[in-house]
């Protein structure tokens, strides 16, 4: 079965408030149902650029520098690997996801 990353951009400018309990509860509820429907693999979120490194590769020699990273303007946010028939089920369950959220953009990607 294919499987699909979908992901949400964020913008770490911008102050995103903790999700309330409702949200939290429609939330696991959704993601209850896409894991009992089994389509969903697995889902995480990305902490901010502060928390990480960039490593580069470049004349034979690696480079690391650690976050934040300023030049990003627009970081992934959250993930989720979903296994599904094709991209227009993966779309699918992307739509109900968002309307889960709230407005935004989530983007859906095949995984090779």
């Amino acid at each position: 079965m294919p499987r699909y990353l979908g992901y949400t951009l964020g913008d770490e400018s911008v102050p995103v408030p903790p999700p309330s309990p409702d949200l939290m509860q429609r939330m696991g509820e959704f993601v209850e149902e896409a894991t009992k429907a089994g389509v969903l693999v697995m889902t995480g979120g990305i902490g901010p650029t502060a928390m990480g490194a960039k490593v580069t590769l470049a004349d034979g020699e690696f480079s690391v520098v650690d976050g934040p990273f300023a030049e990003a303007k627009e970081l992934i946010g959250g993930w989720a690997l979903t296994e599904c028939r094709d991209l227009d089920e993966a779309v699918e369950w992307t739509k109900r996801f968002l309307a889960v959220l709230g407005e935004g953009e989530a983007r859906v990607r095949p995984v090779f």
